[in-house]
Parts: structure tokens; sequence; C-alpha cells
């Protein structure tokens, strides 16, 4: 009896479908990990092993790892439109596991520096990979939403490192032990390369590059013997290597994608990463610590807290991915900086009035929340939808980038901000920075995607 067949497009969700989606976001949970994991490492080493650090050098060593994403963003989206992607979808987790293993073993600044610039690299390369992998699977209809879900998955990276970091600190309560926490990316990069052994090519690249059987095989490799290719065999083919060139990317017609696609991600980034990396530090100097305790508690009090407030990336992530299809993307993305900006606001006012202290973790939390249901979701889905497959690790890449750009900014200054003005002058600047990045979402987005897609190109 023959076999019934089915288009990828619009086949049900198969366990397929599930596994792709989990191996693809186990990058972003690395990478929200290692942003976490960098704030907390910071004031352990700041007790006993470095405390002359100055304001700038602790900038400097905190945007180590964000300057190597942003680098991993651009060069490993360009060579995955080159060469393919299963390649650099091997490379990129073993990159991240060598670097963490180089801070553990040498246990100083400088391999610290180096290791973090080395593993964001890494997660750089994830960034720019793993939605267009999810993206070219998944049926129509479940696109955006499994796209937006892996990007929801980084939040459990956030909750995961922080409350690892709160148990094994209160432990072993010695600050000595910043070293060994990197000991958890590495196990997260080891699962990684484990899991992506046995995987196949991304079949629009290969559909891309002229390659159509090789893509046919791929897609039943994910999903089945049964299942036929659907639209992607109609995407334009190049003939062998993309030939999309950095300069061609920069047309008149692809600078408004650029502008939106990428200047709200480098404000989400203010967020995501200047406020995210720095909750703890924050923490201790808004003051939602008690005062009397040692250093050593109160980073461990700040840690507990950060994982309390993590919480709600998740929580702002999943209402998120509950709109995605729901609510056009320019009006979400934009108002969900207007939403966190306001969070914001309430945490400043309450911190220069002396407010209660609920009132200042609820303005964390409204913040967080909204952020990540926000501008942190649709910035990561925005790239499939507006890019063509010929050229979307090098658009992906790029915006990614972009994103990278304003976090490297907002997190080499948040030490100087705290030193120049307190608490006070480095919300106010992440403030600014959430009503810029809607004010450009309302101007540029309306032109770009004038209505949610509900398909990926």
């Amino acid at each position: 009896m023959p076999t019934t067949r089915v288009n990828m497009d619009v086949m049900p969700l198969r366990k397929g479908h599930f596994w792709v989606l989990f191996v693809a976001a186990l990058g972003q949970m690395v990478g929200a990990a290692l942003s976490t994991l960098v704030g907390i490492i910071l004031p352990l080493i700041q007790i006993h092993l470095h405390p002359e650090l100055t304001s700038f050098e602790q900038g400097l060593v905190c945007c180590t790892s964000l300057i190597g994403i942003m680098i991993g963003s651009i060069l490993f989206g360009k060579l995955s439109d080159l060469y393919g992607y299963l390649m650099f979808f091997r490379i990129c987790p073993t990159i991240i596991f060598i670097a963490s293993l180089l801070v553990f073993f040498t246990d100083d600044i400088a391999g610290l520096v180096i290791g973090l610039f080395f593993m964001g690299l890494g997660a750089g390369g994830e960034y720019s990979l793993d939605g267009d992998y999810i993206s070219e699977i998944m049926p129509n209809k479940w696109k955006l939403f499994m796209v937006g879900m892996a990007k929801a998955i980084c939040s459990l990276g956030n909750i995961m490192m922080a409350l690892l970091c709160f148990v094994f600190i209160k432990m072993d309560f010695s600050s000595y032990i910043w070293n060994k926490l990197v000991l958890i990316i590495t196990g997260i990069a080891f699962l990684m390369i484990c899991l992506r052994t046995y995987f196949a090519q991304s079949p629009g690249w290969l559909i891309a590059n002229n390659r159509l059987q090789d893509a046919e095989r791929s897609v039943r490799f994910f999903l089945g013997d049964d299942v036929d290719l659907g639209d992607i065999a109609n995407k334009p083919q190049t003939h062998g290597k993309s030939k999309q060139s950095w300069g061609s990317l920069f047309t008149k017609e692809n600078i408004p994608k650029i502008v939106f696609s990428g200047l709200p991600w480098s404000c989400s980034g203010v967020g995501s990463y200047g406020i995210g990396i720095f909750i703890p530090i924050l923490i201790m100097a808004i003051g939602l610590e008690t005062n009397d305790m040692m250093p050593i508690e109160r980073v461990i009090d700040s840690v507990k807290n950060t994982t309390f407030i993590s919480i709600f990336i998740l929580i702002g992530f999943l209402v998120g991915l509950y709109w995605v299809d729901r609510i056009n993307h320019v009006k979400m993305q934009g108002w969900g900086f207007i939403l966190s900006g306001i969070g914001l606001i309430l945490l400043l006012v309450s911190y220069c009035l002396h407010w209660p202290l609920w009132l200042s973790i609820m303005g964390f939390m409204i913040f967080e929340f909204f952020l990540n249901a926000g501008p942190n979701l649709v910035t990561y889905i925005i790239p499939p939808q507006i890019y063509s497959v010929e050229d979307r690790g090098t658009g992906a890449g790029l915006a990614a980038a972009c994103g990278k750009v304003g976090a490297i900014l907002s997190v080499f200054m948040m030490p100087l901000l705290l030193l120049w003005g307190g608490a006070k002058l480095a919300l106010i600047i992440s403030i600014i920075a959430m009503f810029l990045g809607a004010l450009i979402t309302f101007v540029v987005g309306r032109k770009v995607l004038p209505s949610n897609k509900k398909r990926s190109e």
C-alpha cells in the first residue's frame, strides 16, 4: 500500500520539529546563561581577587563577550551563507566549550577576558544560525511561533544560571568559586556538540545552492520519509555559493530593513544586556538587599533576587508567544519598548523618593516582562521575515551584530554611569534607550512590515 505523502508547509507538527527546535534553541540558552554569568562573576572577582578594578576596567571585562557576539554574528552569518549552516552549527558550540575550559584552568583576569571573547564569538554564531534552521523546517502556520519559542527558551538560561550560581556560591560561601561557575557553560556547550553530531544541512541553503536532491534528503532526515519539500523548493537558486556581498546588502531598498532589524535590537540590547548583566550590581546599588551583610552575603542575596526577577523574563516571553500571531509586530515591539520604559520609570521614582522596596521590585518586573514580551522576542523574529533565504544568514547576522553594538556600549558604560551618577543616571539612560527604540520601530517599521506576515519568506 503506497505511503501517503505530506507537504512540509502544511503538515502537522512531529517530534522532528520539536527536536530541531530544542537543538537550535540551546544556542539561545547558552548565550543568555553567559550574560547572566558575567554579571555574577564580576562582584565575586572584586571581593578578593581584583578589588582594584576601576569602573572603566569593569566595563571592558563585561563587554568582552558582547564584542565576541557581535563579531561572531557577522562572521558566521556570512560564512554560513557561503558554505552552509551545518559546519558552523557544530563549530560554534565547540568554540564555546574550549573557551569555557580556558577560563576554568587559567583562573585569572587575562584568561577570563580571552575566554569571554571566544565564548561570545561562538554565541554570536548561534544567534545568526538558530532562527534560520527553525524557520526553514517548521510548517507555515508554526514558523513565527517556533522561532519565537527558541528565543523564549533563552530565558531558561537566565533562570538556570542565576539559580545554579546561587546554590553553588551559597554552598561554597567563597568568592574564589567564580571560575568554577563557568563549568555550567561548559556543560551546555558539550550537550550541544553531542546533539549536533548527528544532524543535517539546512534544506533552504541547499535549495538556494541548486542541490534539490540533497534538500529532499535533509527534510526526510528531520521529518520523515513521507515528507515532500514545500514552497522552499521554489526559492531562487544561486547555482553555487551565495552571491550576496556586503556591499550589495547596503542598497537603498535594504537600508530600511537594516535599520528596522538592527537599531531597535540595539536599543533592546541596552535593556537585556546593559541592565541584564548588571542586575546583581544594580540590586546592590539600589539597596534591595540588607546593608549589614558581609560582601559575599550581599552577592548571594543579589543573585537570589536576580533569579526571582529572571522568572519574569520567561513569563514575558510566554505571553509574547501568545501574542506573536495575533498582534502586528510593529505595534508589539513599539509598545513593548514603551511599557518596559514605564517599568524603569517606576523603579527610578521608587529609588529617588525612597518608596517601599516592593515598588522597586515591581518596576524591575514590569521592565523585564514587557521587554521580553515585545522587543526581545520581536527583534529576533524580524530578520527571517524580511530577508530572502539566500541572504538570510547575512541579514540575521548583521541585525544581531547591530543589537550587540547597543549591548556593548551599555555594558561598557554601565559601571561608569554608576560611578558618575549612581543608579539614577544608569536608569535615566536606559529609559531614553527604551523610548528611542519605540520611536524607530513606529517610524521605520510601518514601512518595512505594514502588516504581519503570517509566513516567513
